[in-house]
């Protein structure tokens, strides 16, 4: 039973002196955020496609067990919409830059924008067929239809299931339960996408992606649903990655270890998490 957890990022000032050691030079921020976390959520890629040279670094600081989920860049999946001119270029570049992950690039995020709609469907079914057999791939859509539509949804996980491929929920739903209490919460509020709650698995690699509140005892109370669903994937065999955000994400590195810890209550077996490197007091001298 192998069971990951992480954040959106490695490195986040809030973290600093906190969490993190402070100073801590950029070769080594992904190392010590490993000996907190065994997975990230690889969202900087969704902007630029790193240089080879970067992903290398990536992989000299993490062991090969640990898990990237890597975003799929922008031109391909919202400029382009996984058919335009270039896709397939922007894709072999994107892949050759991200081969020295290796294993810890196991699965690739393909996040699709909010009109992306159930007619697009034969789109993304050419895209999926066409990827190399050589990563898994798990998607996210934001269209309502996928949700509130039972067909929409059925077809979707028809396409998912020919190639298999993951559905990756966003599980906003404790964001928007009630009024924002402050200046992230409200920034998220106009930002996060606000969609039914999805907890069905449909590979042995699932992943969810849960966004709580800047409280941690909210964001504590809402994930109780996400512990029981993990807690029997992993019995059922499966090996899910859960990645923890908080509108602030002051406290998100610390509640990415609690929710392991409180899935570990229930099955003991599951495999610890590393002891994180203790942040070392700002000296003055």
């Amino acid at each position: 039973m192998r069971l990951h957890v992480g954040c959106a990022m490695w490195t986040h000032t809030p973290w600093q002196g906190r969490f993190l050691p402070h100073p801590l030079p950029p070769g080594e921020r992904l190392r010590v955020y490993a000996t907190w976390c065994d997975a990230v959520e690889g969202n900087t890629t969704f902007y630029a496609t790193p240089a080879r040279s970067t992903v290398e670094s990536w992989a000299r600081q993490t062991s090969p067990d640990f898990r990237f989920v890597a975003k799929l860049p922008k031109p391909i999946t919202h400029e382009r919409r996984l058919t335009g001119p270039g896709a397939d270029e922007e894709l072999a570049a994107f892949l050759e830059a991200i081969e020295p992950l290796g294993p810890r690039a196991e699965t690739l995020w393909v996040q699709l924008p909010g009109s992306f709609a159930p007619a697009d469907l034969g789109v993304l079914a050419g895209f999926l067929r066409g990827l190399p057999r050589s990563h898994r791939y798990a998607v996210e859509v934001r269209h309502r239809a996928f949700f509130e539509d039972e067909r929409a949804g059925r077809q979707l996980e028809g396409v998912l299931g020919g190639v298999g491929a993951e559905w990756v929920p966003f599980d906003t739903t404790v964001l928007f339960r009630s009024p924002p209490t402050s200046d992230a919460e409200r920034e998220a509020w106009t930002r996060k996408p606000r969609l039914p709650r999805r907890s069905a698995a449909l590979t042995d690699r699932p992943i969810i992606r849960y966004l709580g509140r800047d409280s941690a005892e909210r964001t504590v109370e809402g994930w109780r649903p996400w512990v029981g669903t993990v807690v029997e994937w992993l019995r059922e065999g499966r090996s899910p990655t859960v990645f923890i955000h908080t509108p602030d994400n002051a406290d998100a590195l610390m509640l990415a270890r609690r929710f392991h810890d409180e899935v570990r209550a229930h099955l003991p077996e599951v495999e610890p998490l590393p002891e994180p490197m203790p942040a070392e007091p700002l000296t003055l001298f």
